[in-house]
């Protein structure tokens, strides 16, 4: 059976140079389906704050650690007595009912690359190589991929990124699509500039000639598909065979260019979210669930003024690209805690007005989180042995807090979760089960994910 979507994907990705490869559009891969749990969740919501937050700055707080380990920030309520998160997140404060705080997330890697590769996918591959790990068709497929594969065909892809995977200078990051699925389950996605010294796709800062309202991802996927129409019109239909025609449509159908119109909504709704990259990413992230799509995949990164892409979650300071701030005024400038607190806050008071929540999972992690130690710029350096995630909606029981850390959030004391046993836990939201299988390129059955899932986690 054709995907339909399949040809929605490639041609996101390629333009109108995936018209010349049918037949990845006849293509299958198989999934064997072993014994499923009963799906809590039809769509997900992966936000990745790449860098690596740090968890004793935010969500697992230590106001008794000793100078230099306690954070700068302070510690204050929320809408759950015995949560408290920083003083920097107040409204997030008035959220944690909703919220289930995973703080024993943990890996024994400290490097971006294997980190990124880990968490997106549950496995470790040694022969990434650093820091120019481009991903290959050999790597394992990424969460959002292995649930794409178990998905029926629609009109709208199963997996989408926003506003772009992790990648800078040319390199996009393995880890960050389907891997050797294929073609047919890579996510819909604007990749990031190809060579260093090119500006990266609908970078936040618009041209002084355009107000803030405008809409703020006009160069990304919408404009991609209205491109991509008049591409494919100017070549004329008799050149197309039935697949090429079946992508043609659709490119055009109108629930797909409704799904990413972001002026469709009101005006007081997108400032609620944030007129902003991270603000605009949630708002479409919701449209795109609403509207079917069952994994949104949202790469929280910074584009500097010269085009540069910047992983401002890694707050050691003193970065040369971002004016060589400290760490701790990295984490309330306009890339960090502020629209974070703005935009997630929005996202989980929409889904819950709108009868969302409860049947999407919202997930939040990093690669990893940051050491206990404060270093000379104010900042704090990579630290795989603790960070905190969070987990929401989709039939998750909020107002709890999941595992601990010692004494300076420096390792886990309780209920350890590995990376593996995390991306079980939102299969496990999906309907989907750690012995399930999918299949590599020489048809070789490979376990769905190695964890174990979080059920106390879920009501």
């Amino acid at each position: 059976m054709l995907h339909r979507r399949d040809a929605m994907i490639r041609l996101g990705q390629l333009g109108a140079g995936a018209l010349t490869l049918p037949a990845l559009l006849r293509g299958r891969v198989a999934a064997t389906s072993g014994t499923r749990p009963v799906a809590t969740a039809d769509s997900c919501i992966f936000i990745f704050l790449w860098g690596g937050p740090p968890q004793i700055d935010l969500w697992d707080m230590k106001p008794d650690a000793p100078q230099g380990v306690r954070s700068l920030f302070s510690p204050i309520d929320t809408a759950v007595p015995s949560i408290r998160i920083c003083d920097q997140m107040p409204r997030l404060a008035r959220h944690t009912d909703k919220l289930a705080i995973v703080r024993s997330l943990s890996h024994g890697s400290n490097n971006h690359e294997p980190s990124v590769y880990h968490m997106l996918t549950g496995r470790q591959n040694p022969a990434l190589v650093v820091p120019r790990n481009q991903r290959t068709r050999g790597d394992f497929p990424n969460v959002g991929s292995v649930i794409a594969a178990f998905q029926p065909p629609g009109a709208l892809p199963a997996h989408v990124t926003v506003p772009r995977p992790i990648g800078h200078d040319g390199v996009t990051y393995a880890g960050t699509h389907a891997g050797f699925l294929g073609p047919r389950f890579d996510p819909l996605e604007k990749v990031s500039a190809p060579n260093a010294r090119d500006v990266a796709a609908h970078p936040t800062t618009l041209p002084p000639d355009l107000g803030e309202t405008r809409l703020q991802m006009r160069r990304g996927l919408l404009k991609l598909l209205e491109d991509q129409d008049r591409v494919l019109q100017s070549r004329g239909t008799r050149e197309l065979d039935e697949f090429r025609d079946l992508a043609l449509k659709m490119v055009t159908a109108p629930q797909v260019r409704r799904a990413f119109d972001l002026n469709l909504e009101p005006p007081r709704l997108r400032d609620r979210y944030g007129r902003n990259e991270y603000g605009e990413s949630f708002l479409l992230a919701r449209r795109l669930v609403e509207a079917g799509v069952k994994v949104v995949s949202v790469t929280w990164m910074y584009v500097t003024p010269s085009g540069a892409v910047s992983n401002v979650w890694d707050n050691h300071g003193g970065t040369g690209a971002l004016g060589g701030i400290s760490g701790y005024a990295m984490l309330k400038e306009k890339y960090c805690i502020p629209p974070l607190d703005l935009g997630l806050s929005a996202l989980l008071d929409d889904l819950h007005d709108r009868g969302l929540l409860g049947r999407t999972l919202v997930a939040v992690a990093g690669e990893f989180g940051r050491t206990p130690k404060i270093n000379a710029q104010q900042g704090r350096d990579h630290w795989g042995a603790a960070q905190s995630a969070l987990l929401a909606g989709g039939g998750v029981r909020g107002g709890q807090v999941y595992g601990s850390t010692d004494k300076q959030a420096a390792y886990v004391k309780e209920n350890p979760v590995s990376p593996e046993d995390f991306l079980a836990t939102i299969h496990h939201a999906m309907g989907l089960s750690p012995e399930m299988e999918i299949r590599d390129r020489e048809g070789r059955p490979h376990r769905l994910i190695e964890g174990r899932p979080v059920t106390a986690l879920f009501s």
